[in-house]
């Protein structure tokens, strides 16, 4: 049996470009395209493939962090004003006491999604906000011990009045 010469098929597609007729120019060129890396054409047909440049984006939880470690310092502060105004009446220390415990969890989640965030851009190369990471554990912990001295400070005020 002999082998049957390759036939070209019907319905194959034709040359791109035609022949004798010059490339369209890639479209939209790279100068005029900030956002795109690089196109590579593919060959034979006037299409490419683009690479946009992409962005490094700023870790949502890492700003939560800070928010909430600095929320915990300025609640902590309230634990400090309320405990000492009303150390002499008796209502001070459950007041702050109540201060002292949105304070406290403010902090603590800032802690916790601090390193949460820090884990996450260590992980993740196309991800920032390492120093908001830091700055939400550096205040969470900040507002966590500022609660506890206020309110020992007025429970001990409290006892003395």
């Amino acid at each position: 049996m002999r082998p049957v010469p390759p036939q070209p098929l019907a319905w194959a597609p034709a040359p791109w470009p035609a022949p004798g007729w010059p490339a369209p120019p890639m479209w939209p060129p790279i100068a005029a395209n900030r956002h795109l890396e690089r196109i590579e054409p593919i060959a034979g047909t006037p299409f490419g493939v683009a690479y946009p440049s992409v962005t490094a984006t700023v870790s949502g939880i890492a700003v939560g962090s800070m928010v909430a470690g600095i929320g915990s310092i300025l609640v902590s502060l309230l634990v400090y004003a309320f405990g000492l105004a009303g150390a002499g009446s008796g209502w001070g220390p459950l007041v702050a006491g109540a201060f002292a415990i949105l304070a406290g969890l403010a902090g603590l989640a800032a802690l916790a999604t601090g390193l949460v965030a820090m884990r996450q851009i260590r992980r993740t190369p196309e991800s920032r906000g390492r120093e908001l990471a830091i700055t939400g554990v550096v205040c969470g912990g900040s507002g966590v011990a500022l609660t506890l001295l206020g309110f020992l400070l007025v429970v001990a005020l409290a006892g003395h009045g």
